[in-house]
């Protein structure tokens, strides 16, 4: 194998071999009253074992993943020990994101919060998992109010006031185009700015009245394609001072008031703006305001009918400060499409009391998850979060009509993230991205758990069968093992699982003899193909037909994986399993 550029550390040669668990819904803890059919799910358990559960039915599927791990930084984080040796941390993440990418879809992207202290590992780490040419930007974010990024500065240390995200796409030839990431600042913060500045503001007038529309005629674009052109008789126009003075409010509460109508002018340079003038000039119209409407084949307002105003012989076109600002928290801020520098101040007023669960230093803003969210996914696509924290990428995920999984190891899958989601379906959350998208409630998710481990120690020290497994658990965690598909099929007792086209898997926990084995054989078709998968058999049914494969469990799997295993927290690295044992004494 050719040398390649890799982050090396100690212990890195020892690949951790997870065992495929099976999910197990809680319906008690489910909400599925509004929404029986519901596919979003919320787990609670360890999440390398998680993932391992998702990916024999979910690889390729996950559009977009936001995560929001550990920063093994020491920090004082109260639901995750935050402070790993930093050989053991790499191991942990690189396990992970080995998964995570296996669930991504080719034209899916992962999306991850880290600060300073391991971003250069974790890139360098991202590059040998999702190679270096699908990486799509680092992206600085201020997060400066929130307690656990903004210390320092006391010291020989400069003040933290940025996280930042690594974004990787699975496979970035085929990656479509984001939709446009915005940075927002409060509109009289900003106007303050250009007057200290010594900047002009141009977006100084009011459209009380766009005054009574007539159509005059028409013309068309460069395709050939018509525009529709309006005379507008009796507009009326003011500055927002005269607006302010008139209704006896302040110039804040102005722009706020009348946001949508507030406009500057521009001489812009379009084939459009240029149509419009020679129209004009041809047919002579000496009214001041005219409007357009035509069909936009480029831009975000392609494909529907697009309004526009021109003012003046010169054909001067309106932009509007509502096509660049946004209310947020009953306040207008300017929108503007940014590039890798992510402000999210204006959010982090409110992030403590965002989904009604207290999450200490370490909850993210919605509009932050929304922001990627929107950027990368459309509706009923699937979103993912292994580390959930306070559930905050599955509320949102919820709100804007995704599909989602979320992950969390901590009792706060109970207390936080299922609380939250409980008020985001009631319509009772208020907060976060609700307002924007006028969230009003309903959906469902299902509650998970993992289930425990298939092989464990008896008091012997034998490694056996779980007797918590019922005949049914066991027969679908086979077919998680072996690769087959659980779905008992009545035409015959040994259809329990389905693989690729005639072959199936049956899992017994029943000694197999001769008459046992003549039962099954009877009922076979010639071109049908059979795994049995039971704990002991008489000398010779390994070998009786060319159709039918036998396995002796658990011995056939103990080799594959670690079992016994409840959490990878720690990353202590267990050596493989091996065992000779011939029979195993679980019966049913």
């Amino acid at each position: 194998m050719a040398n390649k550029l890799e982050l090396t550390w100690y212990g890195k040669e020892k690949e951790i071999s997870v065992e495929p668990r099976l999910l197990i819904e809680r319906p008690e803890l489910s909400n599925t009253d509004n929404d029986p059919d519901t596919e979003n799910m919320l787990i609670h358990g360890d999440n390398l074992l998680a993932l391992k559960a998702l990916e024999s039915k979910y690889a390729g599927q996950v559009k977009c993943i936001y995560i929001d791990p550990p920063y093994n930084t020491g920090s004082a984080f109260e639901y995750y020990e935050d402070n790993l040796e930093h050989s053991i941390w790499l191991d942990l993440m690189r396990a992970r994101l080995i998964i995570l990418r296996n669930l991504l879809s080719i034209d899916g992207t992962i999306w991850i919060q880290i600060d300073d202290e391991e971003q250069a590992y974790l890139k360098v780490l991202c590059d040998e998992v999702f190679e270096r040419r699908n990486f799509i930007n680092m992206i600085s974010v201020n997060m400066k109010n929130i307690a656990g990024a903004s210390g320092g500065g006391e010291d020989k240390r400069l003040k933290k006031n940025c996280e930042y995200i690594l974004a990787y796409a699975k496979e970035y030839s085929v990656l479509p185009l984001f939709n446009g990431p915005y940075t927002y600042t409060e509109m009289s913060e900003l106007i303050q700015q250009y007057i200290d500045l010594g900047k002009s503001w141009k977006y100084t007038t009011v459209l009380i009245n766009p005054g009574e529309k007539e159509y005059y005629g028409s013309t068309v674009d460069g395709d050939g394609n018509e525009i529709k052109v309006y005379i507008r008789k009796n507009p009326e126009m003011i500055s927002v001072k005269q607006v302010a003075k008139r209704d006896g409010i302040t110039e804040k509460q102005a722009y706020k008031k009348y946001g949508i109508s507030i406009f500057q002018t521009t001489n812009a340079q379009s084939s459009i703006r240029t149509r419009i003038m020679k129209y004009r000039q041809e047919e002579g119209i000496s009214n001041d305001l005219i409007s357009i409407e035509y069909i936009p084949k480029t831009g975000k307002n392609r494909g529907q009918v697009y309004e526009q105003f021109y003012k003046g012989d010169k054909c001067r076109l309106f932009v509007w400060l509502r096509d660049t600002s946004e209310v947020i928290d009953g306040e207008l801020y300017k929108k503007d499409l940014q590039g890798t520098y992510w402000d999210m101040n204006a959010w982090m007023k409110n992030v403590a009391k965002e989904g009604n669960v207290d999450f200490p230093s370490g909850k993210k803003p919605e509009q932050l998850v929304g922001q990627i969210v929107d950027m990368t996914t459309h509706i009923g696509d699937l979103v993912l979060d292994s580390f959930l924290g306070s559930g905050t990428t599955a509320a949102v995920a919820h709100k804007m009509g995704r599909r989602y999984i979320g992950i969390e190891m901590g009792e706060h899958a109970y207390t936080h993230c299922k609380k939250r989601l409980d008020s985001v379906i009631s319509g009772t959350d208020k907060l976060g991205v609700t307002k924007s998208l006028d969230w009003q409630g309903g959906g469902g998710y299902r509650f998970y758990e993992l289930a425990p481990t298939l092989i464990n120690k008896d008091e012997f020290g034998e490694y056996i069968i779980n007797p918590d497994y019922s005949a049914d658990m066991l027969a679908a965690a086979m077919a998680l093992h072996e690769g087959f598909t659980y779905e008992p099929d009545s035409s015959a007792f040994w259809k329990q699982s389905h693989g690729n086209e005639k072959s199936y898997l049956f899992v017994t926990t029943r000694h197999l003899n001769a008459a046992f084995m003549d039962s099954i054989i009877g009922s076979m078709e010639d071109d049908e193909y059979l795994v049995i998968a039971c704990c002991s058999f008489d000398k010779g049914m390994d070998k009786l037909n060319s159709h039918i494969t036998v396995k002796k469990i658990p011995q056939m799997l103990l080799e594959r994986c670690e079992f016994d295993k409840s959490d990878y927290n720690l990353n202590i690295i267990h050596p493989p399993i091996y065992d000779d044992k011939e029979e195993c004494d679980d019966e049913s």
